[in-house]
């Protein structure tokens, strides 16, 4: 336990501090792991945390890149990386990757999204496996349709567009329920059902003759 800096020094004269502390500075940041950082108790773990911050600050406000396009690209490469690492295993003789599962502390506040969160989470990783090549590359596409959309909405933008979405679909929703379940099951319906069929005629045609192996199942 930190003892409280003595208030005068050798010779009996009274020390001023900066903003009249008396407590040291490691004390007064809360005494954890985030004071160890902010202090470079571990020059390692802080150089890292300020390295990547500067790296943030390069690709959001230097080269002005946006935030779901880093998002999707970021996914995208850690995906090709384990699928790669994953079907090269049992060719090259590797040692498959062991990433363990994804679980984010549950709370009362947030229960419901962190359970959804873990799901969409531990099938991304599922499927970054390789276990369902069309799925992969269902994801991969999707993941480049939003980077491109991504380059023209800001991180500004996107919170703008999340808050009024909020504010604004479960109300409109609530209020047109039968005309929205109408829309949805008489025109979005069946037009998701011919692109279904256009994809299995796709698959049929060229994605089921990739050869590839077939890896044990990891349980996620």
């Amino acid at each position: 336990m930190s003892m409280p800096l003595p208030n005068v020094d050798g010779e009996g004269e009274r020390i001023t501090r900066l903003f009249g502390r008396e407590r040291p500075i490691h004390e007064i940041l809360g005494g954890g792991d985030v004071a160890d950082v902010l202090l470079w108790r571990n020059k390692r773990v802080s150089g890292t945390f300020f390295m990547g911050v500067v790296t943030i600050w390069f690709l959001f406000e230097v080269t002005e890149y946006n935030l779901v396009t880093f998002l999707c690209h970021l996914t995208i490469t850690v995906m090709l990386v384990i699928f790669i690492w994953s079907n090269g295993a049992k060719v090259f003789k590797w040692a498959p990757p062991d990433i363990p599962s994804i679980m984010l502390e549950e709370s009362m506040i947030c229960t419901d999204l962190c359970e959804n969160l873990n799901f969409f989470l531990s099938k991304l990783l599922y499927i970054a496996y390789g276990n369902n090549i069309k799925q992969f590359g269902l994801v991969i596409l999707t993941l480049l349709f939003l980077s491109m959309i991504g380059n023209y909405i800001s991180i500004c933008n996107l919170l703008f567009i999340g808050f009024v979405s909020m504010g604004t679909l479960p109300y409109f929703y609530e209020n047109n329920e039968e005309q929205v379940d109408y829309y949805y099951f008489h025109t979005l319906n069946p037009m998701f059902s011919k692109m279904n069929k256009i994809y299995k005629m796709f698959d049929e045609a060229a994605v089921s003759k990739i050869p590839r192996w077939h890896l044990k199942e990891k349980e996620i």
